[in-house]
């Protein structure tokens, strides 16, 4: 599966963002997918992610409540709605597929293809 995020950019807080993703093979929907991000100097988080049926989700504590993560098979297409968002957030955003999993994918490691990357900032 080859990812295309899209959907960044430059917003104040508590405003709000919707990230998309474009996945190019039919295999998105039998794949897991989710949403990292990695702000400067610290490492790749998980955000949030969920299983192909899009029945079974995961959200880190930091954006439990805020964001949204969903999908659409029939357009092969992720996407995550950041609301309330906050300067924490600030981060460079990945989206990701894991082949096979109805339910989600925790690691990064079980992630097989990922997209470029997708910038968002929050002004202070």
């Amino acid at each position: 599966v080859q990812l295309q995020a899209s959907g960044g950019g430059l917003v104040q807080a508590g405003g709000s963002l919707r990230l998309s993703c474009e996945a190019s093979q039919l295999t998105f929907s039998t794949s897991a997918v989710g949403w990292f991000r990695q702000a400067p100097d610290k490492g790749r988080e998980l955000v949030a992610a969920v299983g192909w049926s899009g029945g079974n989700t995961y959200y880190s504590d930091s954006v439990k409540g805020r964001f949204t993560i969903s999908r659409d098979n029939a357009k092969n297409t992720l996407y995550l709605q950041l609301n309330s968002l906050k300067p924490e957030d600030t981060a460079e955003y990945y989206c990701a597929a894991s082949r096979g999993g109805p339910s989600y994918r925790p690691y990064a490691y079980q992630y097989n293809s990922w997209g470029q990357g997708t910038q968002v900032t929050v002004s202070s």
